[in-house]
């Protein structure tokens, strides 16, 4: 009889724990996603500024060697980050496929110019920086006009503000949500164990005595309950590098590896944490207040 009621005690304590750790773990989970969003916020931003090309037209005359040496100049300014050469040939690909070939038939040489398209620094994509850029550019004598989107980078720069307190707003109510559900995770766990701590109490250990094994297992609890919410993700990201390849450009792997030190710290910070102050308040309690 001792036997069967020790093996069903022992499969609940099992259970209670195993709920424990994945309820944990599902926490910390959320903690990673806005971690994840938290350290790629600049790298997101910088993406997106750092694809808005700034178009150099040459006038018509220039050479494309020429408009190539011009090209090696900007290449080694501060603010150039990447630069494409287009010739008259892949302008006009590009005209024939947005206008059509109708479009070029009535010209008896292709119009289109030689060009440079150049991406700036993230830093310098803002309309002030860039007003005082196309300045530079426009003085050179090879240079007939630049083409940038002024209202488009301004409508940018603004809304990636936005964007930037939404997401702190988003992420502060996340970690607050999983500040919350781990510690009444790990209350009640603790709570279930009360009886045995008022004992330890009555028999003379001292507080940092009774702590020590409830800490040990918040460590390990933390732990493992981080290393399954790094696994889950894992998981999540590789699927949604399946199916969206071009948002991985931003993601580095250093930053990956920091979401995951951050999610074991928090797994054990917050359990162990949690635990210290809770059985610190169980040791306190009377007899009287143990059964409410």
């Amino acid at each position: 009889m001792a036997t069967s009621e020790n093996k069903i005690m022992h499969k609940r304590l099992v259970s209670a724990y195993l709920s424990s750790v994945l309820s944990i773990s599902l926490v910390l989970l959320l903690v990673g996603v806005a971690s994840l969003l938290l350290v790629n916020a600049r790298n997101v931003s910088d993406y997106v500024k750092e694809h808005m090309p700034v178009s150099v037209v040459f006038k018509s005359d220039v050479t494309e060697g020429q408009a190539r040496k011009f090209q090696a100049g900007m290449d080694k300014a501060e603010w150039v980050k990447a630069s494409e050469f287009v010739s008259r040939e892949q302008g006009a690909r590009e005209m024939e496929e947005l206008l059509g070939a109708d479009f070029l038939s009535v010209f008896e040489t292709a119009p289109i110019p030689v060009s440079v398209n150049l991406s700036m620094h993230a830093d310098y994509v803002t309309p002030a920086q860039l007003d005082s850029l196309v300045a530079v550019i426009s003085e050179n004598p090879l240079v007939d006009e630049v083409v940038w989107q002024k209202s488009l980078i301004e409508t940018l720069n603004s809304n990636l503000h936005r964007i930037g307190y939404v997401l702190f707003i988003f992420i502060s109510f996340l970690l607050f949500i999983s500040l919350v559900l781990i510690n009444s995770t790990v209350r009640l766990n603790i709570f279930g164990k009360r009886f045995s701590i008022h004992t330890m109490r009555l028999v003379g250990a001292t507080k940092s005595f009774i702590r020590a094994p409830f800490l040990l297992e918040a460590l390990f609890q933390g732990v493992i309950s981080a290393l399954w919410a790094i696994i889950m993700l894992l998981a999540i990201l590789v699927f949604v590098k399946s199916q969206f390849q071009q948002m991985f450009a931003v993601f580095q792997l250093e930053q990956l590896l920091l979401v995951m030190g951050i999610v074991v710290a928090s797994g054990v910070l917050l359990c162990v944490g949690t635990t210290y102050f809770i059985v610190g308040r169980m040791v306190t309690l009377t007899k009287e207040e143990l059964y409410f």
